[in-house]
């Protein structure tokens, strides 16, 4: 793994600082601040949250993550059981649940929710679920969970859509 990301974020809001008591409940891989290596998915981002909630515009952040070897980092290198029920937990219970700083992998998406919500009403198992969320288009994330993750985080560039 890299020692050194570059991610990007799309937003509704413009804002010079992440502030993480401002995350949203319930994500994939718990409550955090989420990125994404690829520019095109976070402009995607934030077209859709402008167009559901408003805001001050559409912004997509360009920034960089050191990944500090004192940073404890979960790399998923794609759709596994392991995943599944990282994402499960997370969207379930909430919170975090999990002691990692960071971590990367593929996006449960709007596309997959259905898989997900059937292999979390046990109506599917995982090696279902995981066969029926191959067919969708994967995305991928990088959620910063913690202040000591947050303090490797830089805002490079912010630009207006």
């Amino acid at each position: 793994m890299e020692t050194r990301l570059t991610l990007y974020h799309g937003s509704n809001y413009s804002f010079d600082t992440v502030d993480l008591s401002k995350s949203k409940d319930k994500r994939d891989f718990g409550r955090g601040f989420y990125t994404t290596t690829l520019r095109e998915q976070a402009e995607d981002w934030a077209v859709t949250l402008f167009d559901r909630y408003n805001g001050d515009g559409i912004f997509v952040y360009e920034m960089e993550l050191e990944l500090a070897e004192s940073l404890s980092v979960k790399y998923y290198d794609g759709l596994s059981e392991e995943w599944l029920l990282m994402v499960q937990k997370n969207r379930t219970l909430g919170g975090i649940q999990h002691t990692f700083d960071v971590i990367q992998g593929p996006v449960a998406n709007d596309k997959t929710a259905r898989s997900i919500a059937l292999y979390i009403a046990g109506i599917i198992d995982a090696n279902e679920a995981i066969k029926r969320l191959q067919f969708n288009k994967i995305n991928n994330q990088v959620s910063i969970h913690t202040p000591a993750s947050l303090s490797h985080l830089k805002i490079i560039r912010k630009y207006q859509k």
